[in-house]
């Protein structure tokens, strides 16, 4: 699988005519292969893409193109459960994924990929049995299950599964056995796990507006429950200085209290708060 966005494209453009080969990343910076320039661009094992085709990706910033038999098609689905538009967002390194034009992780001065190793490193010490409530791209799931033993991951839309399957960085998702994945809402998915059964609960939802149920005191009551004692829940919430992230950050450690948290810290650098259970 090639997949390619205008970072990628703009280097071809510019080695055109200047050397017959040139590195290039053929997975969004995942890896590079040495590729051929000529009449058309050639990668290693791939039918070839015509100038043409280079220049349509080059000029299109706010997208990723599969690469197959020559033509590209661009990793974008809509969602006919919930009428929304997922669309593979690239960046220097990792992409981040669009719901709807907005963007699943912090892009601005940090990578998606950067932005999740802050999450984890907020959670502190992974290990035993961790429940990521959004799977999204999978880069919580990938990164926790370094150290976990097992990693169970929701996703609500199927959707944003595609998605995750045509992006190179989310590859492991599908290939690492310690990680289990399931289709459907968190906070009804949750009530089938036993008390108890999760060292440690990544909680990185939609924004508020799109998922207001998992910011809600229920949800919080099943976290707690399903958590071992001593659990750790890490929760993203967003920009904690904003007026609305201060507002919605507020909320959420008076409810993570009145569910039976004890201690609830900001984690200004995640952009989140950890919480532990007694």
């Amino acid at each position: 699988m090639i997949v390619l966005s205008h970072y990628q494209a703009k280097i071809l453009q510019e080695s055109q005519g200047v050397t017959s080969t040139v590195l290039v990343s053929p997975d969004l910076e995942r890896t590079q292969v040495q590729v051929e320039l000529g009449d058309q661009v050639i990668f290693p094992g791939s039918q070839p893409l015509s100038w043409k085709l280079v220049s349509e990706i080059a000029e299109n910033e706010n997208k990723c193109f599969c690469i197959d038999g020559g033509e590209a098609t661009a990793i974008q689905e809509y969602s006919q459960s919930f009428g929304r538009v997922y669309t593979l967002y690239p960046t220097l390194a990792a992409p981040t994924m669009l719901v709807s034009g907005i963007p699943m992780h912090r892009i601005k001065g940090i990578t998606p990929w950067e932005d999740t190793i802050h999450k984890i490193r907020a959670f502190g010490r992974v290990g035993g049995q961790v429940l990521d409530t959004a799977t999204g791209l999978g880069y919580t799931a990938i990164q926790a299950a370094e150290h976990a033993q097992r990693v169970v991951t929701v996703e609500l839309d199927p959707a944003a599964k595609s998605i995750a399957r045509q992006n190179p960085w989310s590859q492991p998702l599908f290939e690492n056995p310690k990680i289990h994945q399931e289709i459907g809402d968190s906070s009804e998915v949750i009530e089938t796990f036993a008390d108890g059964t999760f060292s440690g609960v990544i909680h990185d939802p939609p924004m508020f507006s799109l998922a207001g149920d998992l910011y809600a005191l229920d949800f919080y009551r099943q976290v707690y429950r399903v958590l071992k004692p001593r659990g750790v829940l890490f929760h993203y919430i967003g920009n904690p200085e904003s007026k609305s992230g201060g507002s919605v950050t507020r909320g959420v450690v008076d409810r993570l209290a009145r569910a039976g948290f004890f201690r609830v810290l900001l984690r200004p650098q995640a952009f989140g708060v950890i919480a532990y259970k007694p």
